[in-house]
């Protein structure tokens, strides 16, 4: 037997298709098959399953067991819960190799997909189009797996509060926090979780629901934090923290309501760690401020640059042994004192850690850093065809001109009046533009370097798409 996917669903980072049109139980099947032939060739015998709340996931979940199963793997059943649960299960357990979590992320609701672990690392580029190869050949082991349920939410929560240790108690009592699971799957987590913490919290939208009827849960668009804002704002607590969809993005505001973007959550991440590991390397992605690797340079720690995208930055994180990676998209990663996988709950309780242990609010904190002024990301459609084609005309002009620019993802260009970022986007057909400077004239001139840029390969920086 041979199947076909989709050519739209098997993406750089994971699987990903809209139900019904492009995804649905057959490929849930066919990837389970996959995944399982892949797993055994390489000597494993166990995946642990988990899903998110889309109305969509326990009949992808209930396929792709069926595809695991007759490849001849066992199944542990973590159920609903937040990615990083699922990939607290495979990490944890001696006895599972691989994880797959069923999950549409922050997408709309008609979408769904699936988050892959193999072997304890990311399966993830060329692992994912293997799948795809094995399933149009048919070329998949038979075999008759088990499948069992494991209850590992009450561990996991547990394991996320040891981020606390060693943190002064009397430091803790009085704070107050505002939390907004968006009716994402972190909710259930995130209710037990709080119950354990020091301190008092509010708690919104924490029912699972796959129609996200509040908001849609993607912490990084600042419109999705109002409800927050206006809790922190009405009950005047120290900060407020937002999930995405599963859980392995955070989001956050200070006691203010100002944003505390990515790239500012992992300078005050770092202050924190590298105290404890000092000269430690931390890596954030093209799109982080310079405010970020200057400050870590500053605080004696080896800032590193790289590649956007959460499977390249774990696998970044493993070959340098850096105890901490960061994403302008929230994907906080900790492999100090933690497994180095993105966790929003975990970073979440670390953030709490930190201001505790540097002796500063939040608040504080945020008020410190450089005042930059940058874009959001700017997204813009281009053919799929022409995408990475622009980046290396780009380059190719670049390169007789004197720029000083960073090829590590895309172009990122450093002048005197701050940087320009453009990249083409691993899983849409969209080109990527980012800009920051210390003035607005300084960020109007940078603007123009990528306008002029696009004219000279025949595009202009049109319609912003998400």
């Amino acid at each position: 037997m041979t199947y076909n996917f989709h050519p739209t669903v098997l993406r750089e980072y994971d699987i990903r298709g809209i139900i019904g049109e492009t995804l649905g139980p057959d490929d849930a099947r066919a990837i389970g098959r996959g995944f399982a032939t892949l797993l055994r060739r390489a000597g494993g015998t166990k995946v642990a399953v988990g899903y998110d709340g889309r109305i969509s996931s326990p009949m992808l979940e209930h396929a792709l067991i069926e595809g695991l199963t007759a490849s001849g793997v066992d199944v542990v059943r973590v159920g609903l819960g937040p990615t990083p649960m699922l990939y607290y299960a495979e990490a944890s357990a001696e006895d599972v190799q691989g994880g797959i979590q069923i999950t549409g992320s922050h997408n709309p609701p008609n979408y769904n997909g699936f988050k892959m672990v193999f072997m304890g690392r990311p399966f993830f580029g060329a692992d994912i189009q293997e799948l795809g190869r094995l399933a149009a050949a048919g070329d998949w082991l038979d075999g008759h797996g088990t499948s069992e349920h494991r209850d590992v939410m009450s561990a996991y929560i547990d394991r996320l509060c040891q981020g606390l240790a060693g943190v002064e108690e009397d430091r803790l009592q009085g704070l107050r926090i505002g939390w907004d699971a968006g009716n994402g799957a972190a909710g259930p987590a995130l209710e037990l979780l709080t119950a354990q913490l020091p301190g008092e919290h509010f708690l919104l939208f924490t029912e699972v629901d796959g129609n996200f009827p509040n908001h849609h849960p993607d912490p990084t668009e600042e419109k999705n934090l109002a409800d927050l804002r206006a809790l922190v704002a009405a009950k005047k607590l120290d900060f407020g923290i937002a999930f995405d969809g599963d859980g392995d993005r955070i989001g956050a505001i200070d006691g203010q309501g100002r944003v505390i973007w990515g790239d500012q959550l992992l300078m005050i991440y770092a202050e924190d760690l590298l105290r404890i590991e000092p000269g430690a390397t931390i890596i954030a992605d093209v799109k982080a401020s310079r405010a970020l690797f200057e400050r870590v340079a500053q605080l004696g720690g080896k800032p590193l640059m790289w590649k956007t995208g959460h499977s390249l930055i774990k696998s970044k994180m493993k070959e340098t042994h850096a105890p901490l990676a960061g994403e302008m998209s929230g994907h906080v990663f900790f492999a100090h004192d933690y497994y180095g996988f993105d966790d929003a709950l975990y970073a979440a309780v670390r953030l709490i850690a930190a201001s505790a242990r540097l002796g500063r609010s939040v608040t504080e904190l945020r008020d410190a850093m450089p005042q930059m002024i940058n874009t959001p990301e700017l997204r813009f459609q281009v053919d799929e065809s022409r995408k990475f084609a622009v980046i290396d005309e780009v380059k190719n002009r670049l390169a007789g001109s004197g720029a000083q620019v960073d090829a590590t993802d895309g172009v990122r260009v450093t002048t005197d009046d701050g940087w320009w970022l453009l990249r083409a986007s691993n899983t849409q057909d969209v080109l990527v533009a980012r800009a920051e400077s210390e003035s607005e004239r300084g960020l109007d001139r940078l603007m123009e370097q990528i306008d002029t840029q696009l004219a000279a390969s025949g595009l202009e920086r049109g319609p912003v798409g998400h």
